[in-house]
């Protein structure tokens, strides 16, 4: 594509050369992956400026460089005020606005973005449909998964991978979408059609001043929807039970869809059973009533299927499909997890990484345990810092028995992170074991028959970051290779 067609979506710009002539292979914003015939657009990060890698961006192939001031450079310049947005303009454009071609469903919340991404990816396979999931665990296009490095990805990976998911036929584009990507500008450029908002708990408070930001950000993928009414419906799915709801239903102007379970909701769950093999609810919406039974456990999971369930009614998917995949769904990766099934006891491994989710899974555990329980659990490092003692004293609230350890330390003391969890907490039926592999071994040589335990904070992560190093570690394989060995 021309240059100059790519920077048309730029109100203004200005080049230090005649740029009609060029033609443009590629968009990078990394110089090391720039070759010959790419724009390489200088973005300045937390740790890093794009527009120190200028000269390495050439000597690659660039032929010409999207800056935000004056560098070095024998090929055309073009300045513009802020490289962040003027990327996702040019992306978008560079790639045909993929997201007008297809409907693009967002997720946000602290918890359940993954889980709701998957049930609605079961719901529109059940109705034939091709879909395209980007999220914490991988990105999927199709049966085709590629590993991810963010929940959301910056604009230029996501207006390609849209593209690439147009180019395949995907019917639905599903994306978890974090306060972080919305607060920076990820999603600019992306046309959501429906936005779902789960939950709202502590988290991320190292990154948001404080609560209010928090959900000011969240707030952008609902005002983001539009103001418009051009004869394409867009929906905001909105949890009435949290006590945020209002705020967001302000700030939309689409269609709103509300769901819960203690407040009076459009899409409701009644007659709700929770046991250990069965969660069995009565879905009521709008267009009908249906009874549901499904292996996903607890009241969290609950709300994660009626969050799908209200999506899937504003896709005009009929309930005898929604029943169908929410009841042929056997779980998520590292999502209530069971570990080595056929033991007289219970391994599970769980995503919980906030003292919210803590919650959720230790109290729907308590629901059906007839032993004791014991919690492995520990905190990140260069993280939210306030939260460390709230998730120890959830873990000994419903806990026979706490096991604190690492999680992913990165750059903090681990010492430190378990330090500041322990402080002024009420019990002392814990323990501090640093290394997480010893810590899981220490729970399941504790277990007897009929004893639950939970090892929460990684789920499906497959590494522990200490320091700036990431090593090899998966919960459920540790947690497997221990059972095997007290066996």
């Amino acid at each position: 594509m021309k240059l100059k067609e790519i920077l048309s979506v730029l109100p203004f710009y200005k080049a230090n050369n005649d740029i009609s002539p060029i033609t443009i292979r590629n968009i990078e914003m990394d110089s090391r992956k720039v070759k010959k015939g790419d724009l390489f657009v200088c973005i300045k990060g937390f740790t890093v400026d794009g527009h120190d890698f200028v000269e390495q961006a050439i000597d690659n192939g660039a032929v010409a460089i999207l800056a935000e001031r004056e560098v070095p450079s024998n090929i055309p310049i073009i300045l513009v005020a802020d490289t962040q947005r003027a990327l996702a303009m040019v992306a978008a454009k560079f790639y045909n606005y993929p997201t007008t071609k297809m409907p693009l469903i967002g997720v946000t919340g602290t918890n359940g973005k993954t889980t709701v991404t998957y049930l609605l990816e079961s719901i529109l396979n059940a109705n034939h449909q091709k879909t395209g999931v980007i999220g914490t665990i991988q990105m999927k296009v199709g049966d085709d998964a590629y590993p991810i490095a963010n929940t959301t990805p910056d604009s230029l990976f996501l207006q390609k991978m849209f593209h690439t998911m147009h180019e395949q036929a995907v019917d639905t584009a599903i994306m978890e979408v974090s306060s972080h990507a919305l607060d920076l500008g990820r999603v600019y450029g992306c046309d959501f059609d429906i936005a779902i908002f789960t939950n709202l708990s502590q988290d991320h408070l190292d990154y948001h001043k404080d609560m209010d930001d928090y959900i000011r950000a969240k707030s952008l993928l609902f005002s983001q929807l539009g103001n418009s009414y051009d004869g394409k419906d867009k929906f905001a799915i909105i949890n009435q039970d949290d006590t945020h709801y209002s705020l967001l239903q302000r700030s939309t102007a689409q269609h709103v869809i509300t769901y819960g379970i203690n407040h009076e909701a459009q899409v409701m769950a009644t007659n709700i059973q929770l046991d250990a093999l069965l969660t069995r609810f009565t879905l009521k919406t709008p267009i009908g009533t249906i009874d549901i039974n499904s292996r996903l456990m607890g009241m969290f999971n609950v709300y994660n299927m009626l969050a799908a369930s209200a999506a899937a009614i504003a896709m005009s998917i009929p309930l005898d499909i929604v029943k169908s995949a929410l009841e042929n769904i056997n779980g998520v990766d590292g999502r209530f997890e069971a570990v080595a099934p056929e033991q007289p006891f219970t391994t599970i491994v769980d995503y919980a990484h906030t003292s919210d989710s803590l919650d959720n899974v230790l109290q729907t555990i308590r629901g059906f345990a007839k032993g004791n329980v014991y919690v492995v659990v520990g905190c990140g490092g260069d993280r939210d810092k306030t939260k460390r003692p709230l998730m120890a004293q959830i873990a000994l609230k419903y806990a026979d028995q706490a096991i604190f350890t690492s999680d992913n330390p990165r750059t903090e003391d681990p010492q430190q992170i378990l330090q500041d969890m322990i402080n002024g907490v009420k019990g002392d039926h814990y323990e501090v074991v640093v290394d997480r592999k010893d810590a899981i071994t220490r729970a399941v040589n504790l277990a007897k028959p009929d004893d639950i335990i939970l090892i929460a904070g990684k789920g499906h992560e497959t590494y522990q970051q200490i320091g700036h190093t990431k090593y090899d570690f998966d919960d459920r394989k540790v947690a497997h290779q221990a059972i095997q060995d007290k066996e």
